[in-house]
């Protein structure tokens, strides 16, 4: 794809993005519909053509985890079908007025939320991102530009063209959604030049394509680079309910961003706790490391190494470390973690708050899963992503994150004195 083909896609986004500003929250709900219909129109041709890039992704040794984020199956496709309903039964995030009123000189003053723009999303394997970042951005009123991964192309390229036809149907610019149709980074290079026309970008992957992604270009990241996700088991934990947060947090799928890495047990419980964890982590097939004084209380597994305690492992192990007291684990996760996704096992509310008030994240859990911390259980429909930035956008990044605000006078001839 040549330099001046991306422009053109980022300045028919730009035009675009100026026409969604004075769309209706109907008519863009009726597009999210009308795109879900689309979808399932060409179910079979996507399946099938989704089962190929699969196959050759294999073929090519992908990695396990990969081919679990590339492959679409009749569940997953209802639950991208879902998840484009469901934003469209979001309130209106835009031209909302956040804030007004009326000075003694009989001026009208408020501020209103609006959209970002056009907003670039550049992703690796998962092609649930397609679905998701398309109604996440129509239904904020946001044109979106798409570059998935070369591994997905053309099921990325079939789930656009049908969005793409359910949007016009519904009356929106032809341009409100559009697809780098090429692989290799040469395109994603060009795209990261055009902060004349875009927005936002969002990078969804690893952490090297984040980092490549931010720096190398002029225009706003939205990103976050780990997982580091901790859970800290208090002195008072019930032992039941925290053997399965911490199975849960861990287990329910150990290849995404919030899924348990560290584990930290008060050692005023941990002779209690941590062979009952042992026995229910092994009969997960979870290889644990821990610290000098984990080894003591649990016999065969590795030492944790400082290396250990900084990795997001995206895979079946887990770092287990006996702290003493609730401050030390706020210490432990405030140094460690990637500000993403951490929680407390409690029964004492003061702990809670002081933990919730302390740990420096995203997204803090009370007695429940890290695997619960995002849009679908935070009830924002679809999201495009995570940010553990603390500016514009912090956690789950849905429909209101991909808004700013602008400020509105009304006058009757007014003039500054």
């Amino acid at each position: 794809m040549s330099t001046s083909t991306v422009q053109v896609i980022a300045k028919q986004s730009r035009v675009t993005a100026r026409q969604l500003s004075s769309t209706t929250e109907s008519q863009r709900n009726l597009a999210l519909s009308k795109m879900a219909e689309s979808l399932a129109a060409v179910k079979q041709q996507i399946l099938e053509i989704n089962a190929q890039e699969v196959t050759k992704a294999k073929e090519n040794g992908q990695s396990a985890a990969m081919i679990k984020r590339l492959s679409i199956d009749d569940k997953v496709f209802q639950y991208m079908l879902d998840r484009l309903r469901k934003v469209a039964q979001r309130p209106d995030p835009i031209n909302r007025i956040l804030e007004g009123h009326t000075n003694p000189a009989g001026l009208k003053v408020y501020k209103k939320s609006v959209s970002l723009g056009v907003i670039g999303i550049i992703y690796e394997s998962r092609p649930n991102v397609t679905t998701d970042a398309a109604g996440v951005c129509i239904k904020s009123g946001n044109a979106v530009i798409l570059r998935g991964g070369s591994e997905s192309l053309q099921t990325n390229t079939l789930l656009t063209d049908a969005m793409i036809k359910g949007a016009v149907d519904a009356g929106l610019p032809q341009h409100a959604i559009q697809i780098i149709r090429t692989p290799g980074h040469e395109a994603v290079g060009e795209l990261l030049k055009m902060d004349e026309y875009v927005d936002v970008l969002i990078p969804r992957g690893g952490k090297e394509l984040i980092r490549r992604i931010a720096g190398g270009t002029k225009i706003p990241v939205i990103k976050h680079y780990d997982g580091i996700c901790h859970l800290y088991l208090a002195e008072d934990a019930d032992l039941v309910q925290a053997v399965d947060l911490a199975i849960n947090s861990k287990c329910q799928s150990v290849q995404v961003c919030n899924a348990l890495e560290t584990l930290l047990v008060d050692k005023k419980c941990a002779e209690k706790m941590l062979p009952q964890l042992q026995t229910a982590f092994e009969a997960k097939n979870i290889e644990l490391r821990g610290c000098v004084e984990t080894q003591k209380l649990i016999q065969g597994i590795s030492l944790a190494t400082e290396e250990d305690w900084h990795t997001e492992y995206l895979a079946p192990i887990l770092s287990v470390k006996i702290v003493s007291g609730i401050e030390a684990a706020i210490d432990h996760i405030n140094k460690y973690g990637s500000g993403h996704t951490d929680g407390i096992v409690t029964q004492d509310l003061n702990k809670a708050q002081i933990f919730e008030q302390q740990v420096d994240s995203a997204s803090v859990l009370i007695n429940a899963s890290t695997r619960l911390s995002g849009g679908g259980d935070y009830g924002l429909g679809s999201v495009v992503g995570i940010s553990t930035d603390k500016l514009h956008a912090r956690g789950p990044v849905g429909p209101d994150e991909l808004t700013t605000y602008k400020w509105v006078a009304y006058g009757n001839g007014h003039l500054r004195k």
